[in-house]
């Protein structure tokens, strides 16, 4: 990439973070690249769509959470680390408004731009689950894209209550209890 691409790449990967967290993945692209100085045209060579933006926004994101993942991975009691994994990515989930309902749909579509974030979270995902089924601790019809869906459920529903900062913890408690007494 020319130095003056890279640049415009960069300029533009730093306004969509700006423009995401404070107006959510609906974000107008438009806004994007004038905040970044370039023309729409220039957006869309380098970002065809609104999810390859988001992609290319959350690699960062991604990266941390696969590391935790393989940090978990390690952990003595494989349920907690489970947990602290499906925290993880309900804080994730929950950093941009929309960003969970979009991820929501990647994890149904492999063709989805936004795959390359959701196929490698699923795939450490899978590994803490399968940690947890083999201690018993976890129930063997429980998959790794049920907690996936669930997760970001869960972040969809914080995002409806952003003054309830406690919602997230009490609603993966109430999932991970069940209802009984």
């Amino acid at each position: 990439m020319r130095a003056d691409a890279r640049r415009n790449h960069e300029r533009l990967l730093t306004e969509a973070r700006a423009a995401f967290a404070e107006h959510g993945t609906d974000a107008s692209l438009e806004d994007v690249a004038r905040r970044a100085g370039v023309g729409i045209g220039t957006l869309y060579r380098h970002f065809p769509t609104r999810d390859a933006l988001m992609n290319a926004v959350f690699q960062e994101a991604l990266g941390a959470l696969l590391q935790r993942g393989r940090e978990l991975a390690e952990a003595d009691d494989p349920c907690p680390a489970l947990v602290e994994w499906l925290r993880s990515l309900i804080t994730h989930a929950s950093e941009y408004r929309g960003l969970a309902r979009a991820l929501m749909s990647a994890s149904q579509d492999e063709s989805s731009a936004l795959a390359p974030c959701s196929l490698p979270l699923r795939a450490a995902g899978e590994i803490l689950l399968s940690r947890a089924r083999d201690a018993g601790t976890v129930r063997d019809e429980v998959s790794t894209g049920d907690l996936m869906q669930l997760t970001n459920a869960i972040a969809l529903a914080a995002e409806e209550c952003p003054d309830d900062t406690e919602l997230p913890d009490r609603l993966l408690e109430l999932t991970l209890r069940g209802l009984k007494a």
